[in-house]
């Protein structure tokens, strides 16, 4: 007997037939649910295949994209496009995800080998990409070669999300691209982070592995040294990457590429060309604010961004005057991303399954994948030509007794009889008796014939050809080595990262002050001033003496020099009877023991001059207890008292009449002999007693009584023990720097003295065609340069102090002493 319905309380309606409420534990439900959520995830969203290295939304964009034909050799079509086909056919996830997957694979400091060339705003390593509707794509040759081959079976196609379209479940991949370009993602309690590699070295060790099977990791090592990063840099230590290419998982850090650099003539700047992988300069710029406002970076005066696309990076962080560019760049590289860290995490999936594979496991999974791959596409190929010369073998029985081919298609009372009796009369098969049929009245001339007698000779060498492959694992080996190699050779560029076994920076613990000096020492030096404008700083420190180069470079002859400290105060003096004050810190510093001019800055760029025409005559020390003697043009000569100079900037160091400019200036005590020599081939000397210290607005007095259209050419201060006096001649009516002219060197001793505002004694005879000295120079051990600062060589001392000297075999631009 059928029991009765239990009684439902008033309000609730029974179910109808058929369905019924089935208790579930809460627990189970939710542990179902998630595990079906992770595993979804986890297979068809976070992970990368190991055998392509892309996610299932990079694959159906690159299989799609190649569907609609969006080749390089065509035009670019709206990104937007391209998201709703994939979208609507492909992956039914949302057009956000499909667009970021996307604008990754066209950004080429993300992907080591992009596979999407992208037209409009893709974005930054700061700044998000423009919306699809305003951007354009199609895809690159690279990823051709990712998608070469679809369609001859080399993989498996997996129905789309509604079954009505089908996919491929791996792209053939010919180059190992998980490994070149990396991955990232965050699936359900697992990760995978993985660093670009370099094409043409993982090709190698690819092709390496599929001639040596047991290859040990120092010998796919020495192919592959270490990652490639598309931004460049560098990496230090390579404990952490071998770590890494053993086990999966390890870490290391890599520095960005920077130069110190003279920013202006008086400021040095840290000029940054490339960054740490995935670090923007808006970061770093961000970081070094926050730093310099917590006070953990000092010595920072400013940072400019002036990467464009045309130069590429480049940041300049500006070094305020006194510190040490060098101890500033490693507190950069403790508290900023200039140096940053990277974690391997090398998890992808293997047969359906997430895996953490070494450097040599994923070689093989892919070596493993193009080897079926290329076993497949060979045995597509050898099918389809089998059916070819089935054809054709067919076609060939037809023509050769065409007419009776005619005769039995006529007799038969239809399409069905007539292909059963050419199966019986010439012994042909069903699907060579429909080709016959089908065939056109145009294949019967007697030249179709011989294309397909030729057509089926190449098919039988064909197949021969594929049977023996197929037949020989180590051939198909060997084309799989074949073909990684030209795609390296066609794709492949040149290593972008270097790789150092240098030690990171360690962070200075909380609490403690940072460990390096940031301020340039206030060290002993002294500052050289060539006679083409270059100066230099010479550490001078632990007793350290200048000594003479063995060997001189270009610009060596020294026109002043001056002791100082590193971050003491110096004036420079110009020919507008000017100074200009400066510090020498951030001079070119060279070793006193190899010191070369021509590595020094322009003191005029340096000290900030701006008229052409205003040159730096001499440089000084304000607080030197001797006076400083000026000499100009017009013979004029003064001593500036110690210590007259006003504290500015800069200012007068003498009142200059209209026209006239100072020609030599230096420190002089009562005990120096101050030496003027004129164009008109006369010399002066008298005691700098003789002058009277005066303040810097002074005139100064006569000092040499010039002839009419003379003109002072040297002035300085000298010790006339060891002095020589050296003058060239030549004519006014040659163009300078054409005629080297006639050349003396004499003893300053042969020289008399005569009285201050004297017109002195003759220091040099003019032959015929000569009426000036173009130069001239008192001093010791002279060391003449030409106008490029390239040495010059002098006639032998010792000749008379009014003969007309010996000609030169090249033009001097300028005499000095040697820097020692």
């Amino acid at each position: 007997m059928t029991p009765p319905s239990p009684t439902l309380p008033s309000g609730i309606e029974p179910l109808p037939d058929g369905e019924r409420i089935d208790d579930i534990e809460l627990a189970d439900e939710m542990q179902g649910s998630f595990l079906e959520y992770a595993y979804s995830v986890i297979y068809s969203r976070a992970l990368p295949d190991a055998r392509d290295g892309l996610k299932p939304v990079q694959r159906r964009i690159l299989y799609q994209m190649a569907e609609m034909g969006l080749r390089p050799d065509r035009g670019h079509v709206k990104s937007a496009r391209v998201v709703g086909e994939v979208m609507g056919k492909l992956h039914p996830h949302g057009d956000t995800a499909i667009y970021d997957a996307l604008v990754r694979l066209a950004q080429d400091f993300t992907m080591r080998v992009p596979f999407v060339d992208g037209h409009g705003n893709f974005g930054s390593l700061d700044d998000g990409p423009a919306a699809a509707r305003y951007t354009e794509a199609r895809l690159r040759a690279e990823a051709l070669a990712m998608v070469d081959s679809l369609d001859e079976d080399v993989v498996d196609f997996v129905p789309n999300y509604d079954n009505q379209l089908t996919q491929p479940a791996v792209l053939p991949a010919a180059f190992p691209n998980l490994l070149v370009n990396g991955a990232s993602g965050i699936a359900v309690g697992m990760a995978t982070n993985m660093v670009p590699h370099n094409l043409i070295e993982v090709s190698a060790a690819a092709h390496h592995l599929l001639e040596n099977p047991d290859a040990s990791l120092d010998d796919l090592m020495a192919f592959v040294p270490g990652p490639d990063l598309p931004t460049g840099g560098t990496i230090l230590g390579l404990d952490g990457v071998r770590d890494a290419y053993a086990t999966g998982r390890g870490s290391f850090k890599t520095r960005a590429k920077v130069s110190i650099e003279p920013v202006t003539a008086r400021k040095t700047g840290i000029v940054v060309t490339e960054l740490p992988y995935l670090v923007g300069p808006e970061k770093v710029i961000e970081k070094i604010k926050d730093g310099v406002q917590s006070k953990k970076l000092a010595g920072i005066s400013d940072v400019t961004d002036l990467t464009d696309r045309r130069n590429g990076m480049r940041l300049v962080i500006g070094i305020k005057t006194g510190f040490s560019p060098q101890a500033v760049l490693e507190q950069l590289y403790r508290y900023t991303p200039l140096e940053d860290g990277f974690s391997i995490n090398a998890v992808a999936l293997v047969d359906g399954s997430p895996k953490t594979l070494g450097l040599k496991e994923l070689l093989q999974v892919y070596v493993d994948h193009r080897i079926e791959v290329v076993t497949r596409r060979s045995r597509y190929r050898l099918d389809r030509r089998r059916e070819r010369l089935h054809l054709v073998e067919g076609l060939l029985i037809a023509i050769l007794d065409i007419d009776e081919v005619i005769q039995v298609i006529r007799s038969s009372d239809d399409a069905d009889t007539a292909r059963t009796r050419l199966m019986e009369v010439f012994d042909l098969s069903q699907v060579q008796s429909e080709y016959i049929l089908e065939l056109r009245l145009r294949r019967l001339t007697k030249f179709s014939r011989i294309e397909l007698e030729a057509e089926r000779d190449q098919l039988r060498a064909e197949i021969a050809e594929l049977e023996s492959l197929l037949a020989d694992p180590a051939r198909v080996r060997a084309v799989v080595g074949e073909e990684l190699d030209a795609t390296a050779e066609r794709f492949g560029t040149p290593r972008r990262t270097m790789l150092t076994e240098a030690a990171p920076s360690v962070a200075t613990p909380r609490g403690r002050a940072a460990a390096p000096a940031l301020e340039i020492e206030d060290s002993p030096c002294r500052v050289l001033l060539s006679t083409t404008g270059r100066a230099v700083r010479v550490e001078l420190s632990d007793g350290a003496v200048l000594t003479r180069p063995t060997r001189r470079s270009k610009h060596d002859a020294l026109l002043s020099a001056v002791e100082s400290t590193t971050r003491g105060e110096l004036i420079a003096v110009t020919n507008r009877g000017r100074f200009v004050r400066f510090t020498p810190v951030d001079l070119p510093s060279v070793p006193p023991n190899s010191v070369q001019l021509a590595a020094g800055a322009k003191l005029r760029d340096y000290v900030g001059l701006t008229d052409a025409k205003e040159r730096v005559v001499a440089i000084a020390d304000p607080a030197h207890s001797a006076p400083l003697a000026l000499g100009t043009r017009d013979g004029i000569v003064k001593r500036l008292s110690p210590g007259s100079l006003p504290s500015r900037p800069e200012g007068e160091v003498i009142a200059l009449k209209p026209g006239d400019q100072i020609v030599g200036a230096a420190p002089a005590d009562d005990a120096a002999e101050l030496v003027f020599v004129s164009s008109a081939a006369q010399l002066l000397h008298f005691g700098a007693s003789n002058v009277r210290p005066q303040g810097a607005s002074a005139g100064g007095m006569t000092g040499m009584k010039l002839g009419d259209g003379a003109r002072v050419l040297f002035f300085g201060a000298i010790d006339p023990a060891e002095a020589q006096v050296v003058t060239i001649s030549g004519s006014t009516q040659t163009i300078d720097g054409t005629d080297p002219g006639r050349a003396k060197v004499s003893t300053f001793a042969e020289f008399p003295g005569k009285g201050r505002a004297t017109g002195g004694v003759r220091c040099h005879a003019f032959l015929k065609g000569e009426d000036a000295l173009h130069l001239a120079w008192v001093g010791t051990d002279p060391l003449a340069v030409g106008s490029d600062g390239s040495q010059r060589a002098l006639p032998e001392g010792g000749s008379r102090r009014d003969g007309s000297g010996t000609p030169l075999d090249a033009v001097i631009g300028s005499i000095g002493s040697p820097a020692s």
